[in-house]
């Protein structure tokens, strides 16, 4: 970092995934670097390829710059005034004719904590409603439940060195190769005893010792059959468990069952449950470490609860190498939690249910009312909306007309709602579209705050950028609108003050019952605060705190943590009927959420650019639907399209589908669509994991691909997908009815100028249903269209790189036409895209070296020597290197 190019570095935090690494950006006359902080606990200097990738992310193109207010002549313009004053009135008239409770906020994990903490104020303690939920509910609200519901607060206990210190460590419900890879990749080096539990075979399992691949949604049925198991062995801890919980028979109780019951209900083999109660058993340091495969579900809290309720038993909680470990999703889902953004919690950790602590904070907030029940959860919310019984809501940072379930419904619901207010980094989402007020808010690497990790490290989120355009901080855009509102209390001159007044309600009448404590930290200034280094609550004057629960007491009243009876219960729709198959949805490795920032990098776009349907090859048969080709997967709440892929990790009866893929990238693809929109009783988060739904063919008569410096019209397209390419866009078409004049249609389509006005060339096949066709400008590639019957197209990735030549010579424009690369190797699929390397280069390696570990491979050609998400690939092409040469 000493390098004089690069005079200043800016230590930050990644905006993706809850491991919360710290990134380093080295900024100076050449332009910027990033690179891990070496420095930061949480990596210790190591990105995933997301992170890696976010200096690729930054550019402005698709950029909501200036407020836009929505009127009879359709979209303009506005200044900050009007577009604020608008929000106040609106949200002032729906207040004054129909109460508090008819408008509401849908906010994000994306937020920093100072943002999320504005927002909940001005709601709870002014506004008066508890209206104020946050995509967080989709994804870790079942295991604030499950830790209430246990400890009596929303407390992760453990922290990332319990990685480092366990003997045996238990992934449930989680993919962390993919999804949270930097921690993933820690336990990998260290070689603990690893234990998968997951219906799908996942890049997770390479590094399994045994893996449970149970029926989806028997979850509880395994857990409580391991905490009867620890009980009939001998292996619970009697004298913590005595003196520091309650509820233990009542629990047992209910978990009674027996291994083979558990086999045959979970379809594993006995011998394979068997060993994994016996290893947990035998075994002192245990974590076990989850995610949304645990969480999204319509008994999630209980598949938590039954998880917590193990190492309660047997006294695995507090100390180093052991206890349960919530893995979170988003990079500011706790700190989210720690300002209560959720409907149904508190400022500071406290209850909206306790009467002396909602005085507590309204006292704090010298605020003229308190929210006095719960609020709206997500999926209730935008029912609310629907019916009318909400009319005005303000969204921030997300995009639920893609991430909700049922999603269809929310679209509706926005269309009849009074007032939409979007605050976003971008101008076009499937969201904006139905908004009213559109409010431009500042990006990753111009937001400046704070947010908490998996293992409640608060971590600093530097500013290195400047405001682009009209955008503003949500805390400020928040505060104006409260101002306007003509409410005192959101006079902030910066984050570090609303930092500091989080942290002072986090003390305010505390003393010890709440272990979120920031106290410390009150008092930092401007300075202290820009300089604050990564540190875990609860803050002590010592600093802060790596375990929690260590001396067994816990933060219910009494100070003993509860064991909750958890009797089993299936999911709440089952297949039966037309809807044979079980969908289940999760995250691609190196895609976020809706793809709006990592859609911007082309390396991103390369490892998945198309959404699928991964199914069995047998069910595949049985539904009539082909591998490569498109399929529609339909529910009794909507339908999707895509290809059909056979990754070899689905087992039969199930089918898997990504989350990422929305109106703005493709035609029909958003999965949120198809998904029931059940939730837990407890935590209201959604049943993402267990969708009854049927495939079908989709029928198309043709299949192409264009290659296009400039972005095309594709409304008359039947299916299409937009991947973001390096110089250019790359759009996957399909559709129906014959095309009698190809040529005709491609001119069409891509906008080429008539006749021998343009440099035009083109192929065509007419036996074989094949077509391809080039426009060229000045002797440099323009655009390009591959035609055909079959989805068997050429590879993509020699044309992208033709786009770079700023001519094409003669042999370069025949091998385009003749859709051969020059040369004829096979580049493959992208595998590391750290360093670029694709399943071709990686192949021939292997062949011509000799090579036979993934150590040789990483040593030849770099793949696998950063983030290691691809090493299950690199593995798989060890095993059948020419099947990719």
């Amino acid at each position: 970092m000493n390098d004089p190019r690069f005079p200043r570095t800016v230590r930050t935090s990644c905006a993706y995934c809850g491991v919360g690494c710290g990134v380093a950006v080295e900024l100076g006359p050449e332009g910027m670097r990033l690179a891990g902080d070496e420095a930061h606990p949480a990596n210790a200097g190591r990105l995933c390829v997301k992170g890696s990738a976010l200096g690729e992310t930054l550019g402005l193109d698709g950029r909501l710059l200036a407020p836009q207010v929505r009127d009879a002549g359709g979209w303009r313009e506005a200044g900050w005034d009007e577009a604020l004053e608008k929000v106040a009135a609106g949200f002032r008239s729906v207040i004054e004719r129909h109460g508090p409770d008819a408008v509401a906020f849908y906010v994000s994990g994306q937020l920093l904590t100072e943002d999320y903490y504005v927002v909940n104020k001005l709601m709870k303690g002014y506004i008066g409603s508890a209206n104020i939920d946050t995509n967080s509910r989709l994804c870790m609200s079942s295991s604030v439940a499950g830790h209430k519901r246990a400890f009596g607060e929303d407390v992760v206990p453990g922290c990332y060195e319990d990685f480092d210190e366990a003997d045996m460590v238990v992934l449930t419900g989680s993919n962390a190769a993919w999804c949270h890879p930097i921690i993933y990749q820690r336990i990998a080096r260290r070689k603990p005893k690893v234990v998968v539990i997951d219906p799908r075979r996942t890049a997770t399992c390479d590094i399994a010792d045994l893996h449970l691949p149970i029926k989806p949604g028997t979850d509880v049925w395994l857990f409580n059959g391991l905490l009867t198991w620890l009980e009939r062995h001998g292996h619970a801890d009697d004298a913590w468990a005595g003196e520091h919980t309650a509820g233990r028979e009542e629990a047992l109780a209910a978990a009674a069952i027996e291994p083979e019951e558990v086999a045959r209900v979970c379809r594993v083999p006995l011998d394979d449950v068997l060993a994994f109660y016996e290893a947990f058993g035998t075994t002192r340091k245990v974590v076990t470490a989850y995610s949304q495969g645990v969480n999204q579900s319509s008994s999630g809290t209980d598949k938590v609860s039954a998880i917590i309720n193990c190492h309660l038993l047997t006294g695995r909680i507090g100390h180093p190498g052991m206890g349960p470990f919530s893995l979170t999703g988003q990079p500011n889902a706790m700190g989210g939690r720690e300002v209560g953004g959720l409907a149904n919690m508190l400022a500071a950790h406290m209850d909206l249910d306790n009467a002396e602590h909602r005085a507590s904070v309204q006292a704090f907030w010298n605020s003229p009312r308190i929210a006095e029940r719960p609020g709206l959860k997500a999926v209730d919310l935008f029912r609310a909306i629907e019916s009318g019984q909400v009319k005005a809501v303000w969204v921030m940072g997300t995009n639920p007309v893609v991430s909700l379930p049922d999603a269809d419904q929310v679209k509706r619901a926005l269309d009849k709602c009074e007032l939409v207010v979007v605050s976003d980094v971008v101008r076009d989402t499937d969201t904006n579209a139905h908004a009213h007020v559109l409010l431009p808010a500042l990006a990753w690497g111009e937001k400046d705050g704070t947010v908490t990790n998996s293992e409640r490290r608060i971590s600093r989120q530097r500013a290195f950028l400047p405001a682009p355009g009209g955008a503003r901080a949500d805390w400020k855009i928040v505060c104006g609108v409260a101002q306007r509102m003509g409410y005192e209390g959101f006079g902030f001159d910066g984050p570090h003050a609303i930092f500091a007044e989080h942290a002072q309600l986090s003390a305010f009448g505390n003393r010890g019952a709440r272990r979120f404590d920031l106290g410390p930290l009150a008092a930092l200034g401007r300075a202290e605060y820009d300089a604050l280094e990564p540190v875990q609550w609860p803050v002590t004057p010592a600093g802060g705190t790596a375990r929690l629960y260590a001396d067994g007491r816990f933060s219910h009243p009494d100070g003993r943590a509860r064991l909750v009876p958890t009797p089993p219960r299936a999911p709440a729709h089952a297949t039966g009927g037309e809807y044979t198959l079980v969908l289940n949805t999760g995250r691609m490795r190196d895609q976020w959420h809706t793809m709006t920032r990592t859609g911007k990098s082309p390396r991103l776009a390369e490892h998945t650019s198309e959404s699928f349907i991964d199914m069995h090859p047998q069910d595949a048969l049985l539904h009539a639907v082909r591998e490569g080709e498109l399929a529609r997967v339909r529910s009794a709440w909507g339908e999707m399209v895509a290809k059909v892929r056979h990754s070899g990790g689905i087992p039969r009866g199930s089918v898997f589908v990504p989350i990422h893929w929305s109106g703005a990238t493709a035609s029909d693809a958003r999965i949120g669509a198809v998904v029931n929109p059940v939730v837990d009783p407890v935590s209201g988060e959604p049943e993402f994991k267990h969708t009854p739904v049927t495939v079908e063919p989709f029928r198309v008569d043709w299949y192409a691909f264009i290659l296009s410096r400039t972005p095309l019209p594709l409304e008359r397209v039947t299916h299409w997908t937009r991947v973001q390419g390096d110089g250019y866009l790359r759009y996957e078409l399909a559709g129906r009815g014959p095309l009698r004049e190809p040529g005709q249609w491609a001119r069409a389509l891509l906008g080429a100028p008539p006749g021998d006005e343009a440099d035009w060339l083109e192929y065509e096949d007419q036996c074989g249903g094949a077509y391809r066709a080039a426009l060229m400008e000045d002797d440099r590639l323009a655009q390009c269209v591959f035609v055909s019957a079959r989805p068997d197209l050429p590879e993509r990735t020699w044309l992208g790189g033709l786009f770079a030549s700023a001519t094409l010579a003669p042999a370069e424009r025949a091998a385009l036409l003749a859709g051969q690369p020059l040369g004829g190797g096979k580049d493959g699929a992208i595998v590391c895209a750290c360093f670029g390397v694709r399943s071709g280069t990686i192949a021939r390696a292997i062949v011509d070296g000799g090579l036979s570990s993934v150590e040789a491979v990483t040593s030849c050609v770099r793949a696998g020597g950063n983030c290691g998400s691809c090493i299950p690939e690199i593995r798989t092409i060890l095993a059948e290197p020419m099947r990719f040469a």
